[in-house]
């Protein structure tokens, strides 16, 4: 996760969108903006964007409107993954940096400060070397120390100020000399830094109150929060979860998500969920939804309409942009983000059925736009395709 935003993980939870508007209204958006002028108080996704190659766009970071990156995973049956660059006048592919080193996998881009931004490798093709590459915003060269092993969520506060997993109970610190190494109390997925001294993780316990379950060796699972001090991870008391009796086959509970407010409210997302197929009649999947009220962990309040089962990928002052291609405001409201359809000179003909999937959003720094980075699934008869799209927010009235 990058600052104020949250992967979408590459995670990798998609949005998915609805088309909206014609195919000839929308035969110029190839570039930025164009398209039908929304209606007042509508969101969509325009095409800012789309790159001349089968694949996606893995990963996008903002530095400044000027200096905009994206990482691309050309679909040819290599590993053929390489750099986009925008600087403010024009999109331009680039190779990876050879400070990074090679790799079979897309690397994560990572903004580490408000002009430094940093490039990892998503699995280091030799794990005794670990290359890591930063941008300056004029040249790209070696991160002198990066993290000693293999990294999972990645969370920078600041280029002083930076946590990373490392394994399921390692978390790692970075403060602008060093990396320190601790531990944790419960396997980990994912990490939240609130401030200096408070940092949250959630994941899922495999003892403790709720994990026994008579007659299953791996017993049932929980979901488990902890927090960061300052001076040591400590657990926190985290609701349990269990499906009514019968039990289904092999249940298991967790938190998957972990998102830190502006306001400093955290929130924590998960499931109960269990080996789906091997019985009749069998229950459904249940959310976990979780709020820190200060003292403990409390039920979130369910949101409205298509937003109620959403969890969080961006914040502004206005709102919260969720999966699935949704927005709910702060007074309330759910909104569908609306996106335009391909124009058809990619190829792309007037029936097909076209679905937008975004890797990761950011907002330019300084402003009210936000940008995407994904692609946009075609599938047509004898001719399927994925285009990779940068997107760039469009605020009707």
């Amino acid at each position: 996760m990058r600052g104020g935003v949250v992967a979408v993980v590459v995670l990798a939870t998609g949005l998915t969108a609805a088309g909206c508007g014609t195919e000839s209204e929308q035969a110029g958006s190839g570039g930025k903006g164009g398209g039908a002028k929304a209606p007042a108080g509508s969101l969509t996704w325009e095409f800012e964007h789309i790159a001349d190659f089968d694949g996606e766009l893995a990963d996008v970071a903002v530095l400044a409107e000027d200096d905009i990156w994206a990482v691309g995973n050309e679909n040819n049956g290599e590993a053929n993954a390489h750099l986009l660059h925008y600087d403010g006048t024009r999109w331009k592919r680039e190779p990876l940096p050879e400070a990074l080193g090679a790799g079979v996998h897309p690397p994560f881009l990572e903004e580490v400060g408000e002009e430094e931004l940093w490039l990892r490798p998503q699995t280091p093709e030799d794990a005794t070397v670990n290359r890591w590459a930063k941008w300056d915003g004029s040249r790209w060269s070696a991160v002198p120390s990066p993290p000693p092993a293999d990294t999972g969520d990645f969370e920078a506060a600041g280029p002083d100020d930076i946590w990373a997993l490392d394994g399921e109970q390692t978390a790692r610190h970075w403060d602008g000399t060093r990396w320190t190494t601790t531990q944790l109390p419960y396997g980990a997925s994912d990490l939240a830094v609130v401030g200096p001294d408070d940092v949250w993780a959630v994941g899922r316990r495999s003892t403790g109150p709720g994990t026994e379950l008579e007659g299953y060796s791996e017993g049932y699972s929980q979901p488990a929060s902890m927090h960061w001090d300052g001076t040591s991870w400590k657990a926190v008391e985290t609701p349990q979860a269990r499906f009514e009796e019968p039990l289904p086959p092999e249940p298991s509970a967790g938190l998957a998500q972990v998102f830190a407010l502006d306001s400093g409210e955290v929130r924590a997302y998960g499931t109960n969920s269990f080996n789906h197929g091997e019985v009749e009649n069998e229950p459904a999947d249940e959310y976990i939804r979780l709020r820190w009220n200060g003292s403990k962990w409390a039920e979130q309040e369910d949101a409205p309409g298509g937003c109620a089962l959403r969890t969080p990928v961006g914040q502004e002052d206005k709102g919260l942009f969720l999966d699935g291609n949704w927005y709910v405001t702060d007074d309330g409201r759910c909104v569908k983000i609306k996106r335009h359809r391909l124009p058809l000179s990619t190829g792309a003909r007037k029936g097909s059925n076209q679905s937008l999937w975004l890797r990761e959003i950011h907002r330019v720094p300084g402003t009210d736009e936000w940008v995407g980075a994904g692609l946009v699934q075609v599938n047509q008869s004898g001719d399927p395709f994925r285009a990779p799209v940068v997107v760039r927010l469009k605020r009707g009235g």
